[in-house]
């Protein structure tokens, strides 16, 4: 029932669903009791295409990723091997025994579903929004980037989002970046699928690193400055970010008085 329910869902519902497979086995649930349950759902394949489409690609994911948790044994998907009459059924253990069959296979199993929201350690998830945000900027595609956005699952976690976006920008310096990250940034706001106080953590972030930052990147302050005047001028900024940017301390020279002293603010 569990399996059945999730194939109809987000890809973060399937791995919570092979999570509590996983969990169950040897506490609730016996390796036979698994093994009848995905018996009965390869029966059943044929009515559950129906209503999705790829639920035999779906089942074959979730057949794996039992195995590879220990929760089926690996002969489950070779008994049934030249038995089968129904294509659906066939389709579903053909694309498990793929999957199984890959170099590592059992290793990158666990990430079967793909991104699977919050529920994927920290450092995954922030190289997945370096690694969109990079091709953002290679492509300027913006639909694209909200739609990989969109796919983490992660809207409690978009402040890191922006700090990343920020932290490319200014390492980047170019006029060109900028403008390509103000369009996202907007479009995020927009759409709200960035909140106010996402969008406002991240800035927040930045300004706190920025005397460290500039250690790395010299004209950080400038770039920064320039970036929030754009975004500004965009129309997206909430006004406590504007006026929270961070100015770096510039020296007075000898003809400002002093009495030839040189002073840092």
């Amino acid at each position: 029932m569990a399996v059945s329910l999730a194939m109809e869902r987000k890809p973060s519902h399937c791995e919570m669903t092979s999570v509590l497979l996983s969990d169950m086995y040897g506490q609730i649930l016996l390796q036979e009791d698994i093994a009848t349950g995905f018996d009965q759902l390869l029966i059943n394949l044929p009515d559950l295409v129906l209503d999705t489409p790829d639920a035999a690609t779906v089942l074959g994911n979730f057949i794996a990723r039992a195995i590879a948790d220990d929760c089926l044994p690996p002969k489950f998907v070779h008994n049934y091997k030249g038995k089968v009459e129904c294509e659906h059924a066939r389709a579903a253990l053909e694309h498990a025994d793929a999957l199984l069959s890959m170099k590592h296979g059992l290793v990158r199993l666990d990430n079967v579903w793909g991104v699977g929201g919050g529920m994927r350690p920290v450092k995954y998830l922030i190289n997945q929004m370096h690694l969109l945000l990079k091709e953002y900027l290679c492509s300027g595609d913006s639909v694209e980037a909200c739609r990989c956005i969109q796919e983490l699952e992660v809207p409690h976690f978009h402040h890191e989002l922006v700090y990343e976006a920020l932290i490319m920008v200014i390492e980047d310096i170019r006029e060109s970046s900028m403008d390509l990250m103000c369009s996202l940034f907007k479009v995020l706001a927009s759409s709200v699928i960035v909140t106010p106080d996402q969008m406002t953590r991240g800035f927040f972030r930045v300004y706190d690193e920025m005397p460290d930052i500039c250690i790395d990147v010299p004209p950080a302050y400038s770039v920064l400055e320039k970036f929030v005047a754009k975004c500004d001028k965009a129309g997206f900024l909430t006004e406590e970010i504007v006026k929270k940017l961070p100015s770096r301390g510039r020296k007075r020279f000898v003809s400002e008085g002093d009495g030839g002293a040189v002073k840092t603010y």
